[in-house]
């Protein structure tokens, strides 16, 4: 449980050819970037900083400094219970709480 967190953040790339995917004005040119946190976990500041983060190591990886432009960040929080980690789905309490004792904060 010393990782309980590490453990369960990861980066997914799914890179698609650009006739299989576009958007609604028809430009396949963008990157989505899809982030799950638990209910809570950021403030207005913490989203803004997360969301300009992402793009900026999105364009240097990709040496393109206009794919900042194109990048589409999205912010989604875990329902109570939709944390699954080790056979048991955590609600948002028991995260903090987790968090809490694995930082010997309890």
């Amino acid at each position: 449980m010393s990782h309980f967190f590490t453990d369960n953040t990861a980066a997914f790339i799914h890179e698609l050819e650009p006739e299989s995917f576009s958007a609604a004005g028809g430009g396949s040119d963008s990157v989505r970037v899809h982030v799950t946190t638990n209910a809570g976990a950021l403030n207005r500041e913490q989203d803004l900083g997360l969301v300009k983060d992402i793009s900026a190591l999105i364009a240097e990886a990709a040496t393109a400094p206009s794919l900042t432009e194109r990048t589409w960040v999205t912010l989604t929080e875990a329902v109570p219970g939709g944390w699954g980690i080790g056979g048991h789905a955590y609600t948002n309490e028991e995260i903090v709480r987790t968090a809490r004792k694995l930082l010997g904060k309890e």
